[in-house]
C-alpha cells in the first residue's frame, strides 16, 4: 500500500471514529438531558405536594383547634353565667366550624362524585370523606346541645373528642408515607441521641401525674410499652 492510499485509509477511519464517537456523546448527552428533566420535574412535583399538605396541615390545625374548644364548651356549658351568653358562643362555635368544613372541601373533595346527589352543585356530589364526617357530625352534636337539659355536657364532650380522633387519624394518614418515613428517620436519629434522658423525663412526669390524681384512668393508648419502659431503665 503506497503512502497516498495510506493516508486515505486512515482518514477514512478517522472520519468514522469522529462520526461514532460524536454519536456516543450526543447520545449520552441526551440521557443525562433526559434524567435531568425527571429531577426537575420530581423535584415540581414533591414542592407542590409539599405546599398542599403544608395547607392541608394548616387547616387541620385549624379543624383540631375548633374541636377542642368545642369539647370543652361542652363540659363547661352549666357554668355560662345564662342562656344568651350560652348561645352566643354555641353560634360563634357553629360558624367557625361551618367555614372550616367549607374550606376542608378544598383539600379533601367528595367520594365517588358521580354515584350521587347529580343534582347538586359540584363540590355537594358524593359522599364526604370521613375526615370531613368528623367535623359534620361534631357540628351536629353542637346545633343540638343546649345549656341545661338533654345529653350531659361530659357525654356531648367526649362524641366530641371521639370526631377529634378520627379527624388527627385521617389527617395522619393523608400525609405522604414515604415523606413520613423519612421524616420519622431523622427524628429517630435524634431521639436516639437523646432518648434516654426524654424518657425518663416522661416517665417522671407521669409518675408525678399518677400520684397527684390516683383516680385518674390512663387510657391504654397513652401507656408506654415495655420496651420503651425499659429504654427509661
Amino acid at each position: 500500500m503506497d503512502t497516498s492510499s495510506f493516508i486515505d485509509s486512515a482518514s477514512s477511519n478517522w472520519t468514522i471514529i469522529v462520526t461514532v464517537g460524536s454519536a456516543i456523546f450526543a447520545m449520552i448527552g441526551a440521557i443525562a438531558s433526559h434524567l435531568e428533566t425527571r429531577r426537575q420535574e420530581k423535584i415540581r412535583v414533591e414542592t407542590l405536594r409539599m405546599s398542599v399538605d403544608g395547607a392541608s396541615l394548616d387547616w387541620g390545625a385549624q379543624a383540631i383547634d375548633i374541636l377542642g374548644r368545642i369539647a370543652m364548651f361542652a363540659r363547661t356549658r352549666r357554668a355560662q353565667p345564662n342562656d344568651q351568653g350560652f348561645n352566643n358562643n354555641k353560634v360563634n362555635l357553629m360558624m367557625n366550624l361551618s367555614s372550616i368544613i367549607e374550606r376542608g372541601r378544598m383539600y379533601f373533595p367528595n367520594i365517588d362524585p358521580n354515584g350521587k346527589g347529580a343534582e347538586k352543585e359540584g363540590a355537594y356530589r358524593g359522599n364526604r370523606p370521613p375526615i370531613l364526617d368528623a367535623l359534620v357530625f361534631a357540628y351536629y352534636e353542637l346545633e343540638a346541645m343546649t345549656r341545661e337539659g338533654g345529653p350531659t355536657g361530659d357525654n356531648s364532650a367526649n362524641f366530641i373528642e371521639e370526631c377529634r380522633r378520627l379527624l388527627v387519624s385521617e389527617l395522619q394518614a393523608h400525609t405522604d408515607p414515604r415523606r413520613r418515613d423519612m421524616i420519622l428517620g431523622r427524628y429517630d436519629k435524634q431521639r436516639k441521641a437523646h432518648r434516654e434522658d426524654a424518657i425518663r423525663g416522661s416517665s417522671s412526669l407521669k409518675n408525678r401525674l399518677k400520684a397527684r390524681r390516683p383516680q385518674l384512668a390512663f387510657e391504654r393508648a397513652d401507656e408506654p410499652d415495655e420496651d420503651y419502659e425499659r429504654a427509661a431503665e
